[in-house]
């Protein structure tokens, strides 16, 4: 037992850890704004700032592009064209707009391709905006 009253605490030792107890850690949202109550995780609609940015980023690789370059011709700066293409920016217009002729695209091609993107049916298990369109040709290696 120690000397101490109630309201007093011991300051630890110099050869003595103290231990500080974490907080647990938030609980996840079970949906994600823009979810309708009742959708399966699984069967949620993906976010437009995902699709566009994906539609980007596969019209930038696809033209053998880096990062830098793309955003050096769209006059925006490399990390916020990173963070867009991953889907963690909603862009502006203007900012897509920029992004999209670098690219040798129109705005309207842009959300066209995102557009379907977004109707064409998920397949099982996979996200809408990881699928490759094959459009009726399959390429083997």
């Amino acid at each position: 037992m120690s000397n101490q009253t109630p309201h007093q605490v011991s300051s630890p030792r110099p050869d003595e850890a103290r231990v500080i107890p974490l907080r647990p850690p938030a609980a996840r949202p079970e949906h994600r704004p823009g979810d309708r109550p009742g959708d399966r995780p699984d069967a949620r609609e993906p976010l437009w700032r995902d699709l566009v940015g994906d539609v980007l980023r596969r019209e930038r690789l696809a033209q053998e592009r880096t990062l830098k370059d793309v955003a050096d011709a769209a006059r925006i700066s490399m990390p916020y064209l990173s963070e867009v293409e991953r889907g963690r920016k909603e862009a502006s217009s203007e900012v897509l707009a920029a992004a999209a002729h670098a690219l040798g695209l129109s705005l309207g091609d842009l959300l066209a391709r995102a557009h379907t993107r977004l109707t064409r049916p998920a397949h099982h298990g996979r996200r809408a905006t990881t699928t490759a369109p094959y459009n009726g040709l399959c390429l083997a290696a």
